[in-house]
């Protein structure tokens, strides 16, 4: 099951859409969890979630969890899959409860009530680009995978 997860080609374009990709999230997820880049920080934005959008606390907490944790598994290329998943479910869950309403487009211009969710529909394509293939080169799944695909179990075990 591990060997599945982690599995990866040591294509460069896949780590260059996740490095990106973790940048955002990073960023995204330390505003929300550290409070780092203008954000409110975890008890702020845990009150936001259950409070004004009526979140379950347990669904809030992972919602920051998989920007702040998702977005660094993918800085590094750790658990990739998994980090991309929760990324992609953050962003259906956003667009169904919020972006939906306010149409396809941003509010670029300023001259509509909120956010459209072009933007999220960017990050789930990019999401189930790394589900399906990996996290890519330079990846710490490639070398786990490299390590695991080149030897038996009894091998890397002693090499513990």
């Amino acid at each position: 099951m591990l060997k599945r997860l982690i599995s990866t080609e040591n294509d460069p374009a896949t780590a260059i859409v996740r490095v990106i990709l973790g940048l955002v999230f990073f960023a995204h997820g330390s505003q929300k969890a550290l409070g780092w880049f203008g954000g409110g920080g975890f008890t702020a934005t845990m009150g936001f979630f259950t409070g004004m959008m009526h979140i379950p606390p347990p669904l809030a907490f992972l919602a920051i969890c998989a920007e702040f944790l998702g977005g660094m598994g993918l800085l590094v290329g750790l658990l990739a899959r998994i980090a991309a998943l929760g990324i992609a479910v953050n962003m259906v869950v956003a667009i169904a409860t919020v972006h939906y309403q306010f149409g396809f487009f941003m509010n670029w211009f300023g001259n509509q009530r909120g956010e459209g969710f072009e933007y999220h529909l960017l990050v789930i394509g990019m999401a189930l680009l790394i589900i399906l293939r990996g996290a890519g080169a330079f990846s710490l799944d490639h070398l786990l995978a490299s390590g695991i695909h080149s030897g038996s179990s009894d091998e890397l075990v002693r090499h513990r």
